[in-house]
């Protein structure tokens, strides 16, 4: 299955390259560009797109507020918003995250990590790594920004095994190795992420980070 990608930045020159590097892949396309973040929200309607590669810094209207009107809009519910910033410890990135976007990359990346990124993003999973994302959170989700995520409703409907999944997918951990660290199968793992998403009306893993900070369910300096 193709990949369909729809790259955001203001740069002609970081579009153009960041083209010929997802075109060069065989199970991805380009099907759109936008310079500013308003034409990224236009264009995410109109060229289908599965995923977007999203600069946080654009004229007009910025990646942010871009990715939340994307993530708001009911008929773009399947479409995936990557990130990219200059720097990794940005709090914009966190905002971002809030804002439904499914992870984040620094643009000094290598061209690989970016296919990949797109893979991994595209395939349903977060791009979060444990160290980043750890740091992000620790320096700017200390106090609740409640009303800034889309999955709110707290944990009250949770189990315990269900909680303790939701604090493994905040420390970074995949779907294996949450099975690995609560002795169950894969599958059983990936259910209980999917009815953690459901109940907490979470658009991915992502979100489910955000809300497991905010909620206090982990604090920073536990992950």
């Amino acid at each position: 299955m193709t990949i369909r990608v729809l790259l955001a930045d203001d740069q002609n020159l970081v579009r153009a390259s960041f083209a010929m590097l997802v075109s060069s892949a065989g199970d991805m396309e380009v099907v759109a560009e936008a310079g500013t973040g308003r034409e990224a929200v236009a264009l995410a309607r109109s060229a289908r797109a599965d995923l977007i590669v999203m600069d946080i810094r654009m004229p007009d209207l910025d990646g942010i507020e871009a990715t939340r009107l994307i993530a708001a809009d009911e008929d773009l519910a399947g479409v995936k918003v990557l990130v990219l910033t200059t720097y990794e410890t940005d709090e914009n990135i966190v905002e971002a995250l809030r804002a439904g976007a499914s992870g984040f990359l620094v643009k000094d990346i290598r061209p690989a990590e970016l296919l990949d990124a797109i893979r991994t993003v595209a395939a349903g999973e977060s791009l979060l790594s444990p160290g980043p994302t750890s740091r992000l959170i620790a320096r700017f989700l200390r106090a609740p920004n409640t009303g800034t995520t889309s999955a709110v409703g707290g944990l009250s409907g949770l189990s315990e095994r269900e909680r303790q999944v939701l604090a493994l997918v905040a420390s970074g951990l995949n779907n294996a190795e949450i099975a690995d660290a609560l002795g169950l199968s894969p599958l059983t793992a990936k259910t209980h992420v999917s009815r953690i998403m459901g109940k907490l009306g979470a658009r991915d893993r992502a979100q489910l980070v955000i809300v497991a900070y905010e909620s206090g369910l982990v604090t920073p300096g536990t992950v």
